[in-house]
């Protein structure tokens, strides 16, 4: 919905794609493909950018759910996330009914503890967040708004 909204192009999850071609369950072993897919994904959609870039997830997410699905991430894969870190950071509250998407991954219990993994580690790195929460309306006027200020801040930077 962002990408339509302002035109730029987004790149998808790659662990989704993954395991579906998968078709098991991960394992740490998969945690090293699954970041060089996301890169992938990321440069192919960046070469598209202009003025943004809209990210589904980023390697982020691979190093929060590496570290507590199997207990580590390869020193790579958190050192790329630091490097390749976003402008902005929509962190979606689990506050809305839980949708399983079939993928067999994602759970509903827990929900709250992954939120919290996936703040503290954003913090850890110093990232821009914006809270997102509320009902499904009020999330897509938060995550617009936020999109907005930070295009708008961009803007005066360059004048």
């Amino acid at each position: 919905e962002l990408a339509a909204a302002f035109g730029a192009p987004c790149s998808a999850e790659f662990a989704r794609e993954y395991l579906d071609a998968r078709a098991a369950p991960l394992v740490a072993g998969d945690v090293e493909p699954i970041a060089r897919g996301q890169v992938a994904g990321e440069d192919a959609a960046g070469s598209e950018a202009t003025d943004l870039l809209l990210k589904d997830t980023d390697l982020v997410s691979t190093v929060v759910y590496a570290r507590h699905y199997y207990g580590s991430c390869p020193r790579w894969v958190a050192d790329e996330a630091r490097n390749r870190l976003g402008d902005l950071y929509l962190l979606l509250h689990p506050d809305v009914p839980w949708v399983a998407d079939g993928l067999q991954r994602d759970r509903p219990a827990g929900r709250e503890l992954l939120h919290d993994l996936f703040r503290r580690r954003l913090n850890a790195l110093g990232a821009a967040i914006v809270d997102v929460a509320g009902d499904w309306a009020a999330r897509r006027r938060l995550a617009l708004a936020a999109v907005t200020r930070l295009l708008s801040a961009r803007s005066r930077t360059r004048a």
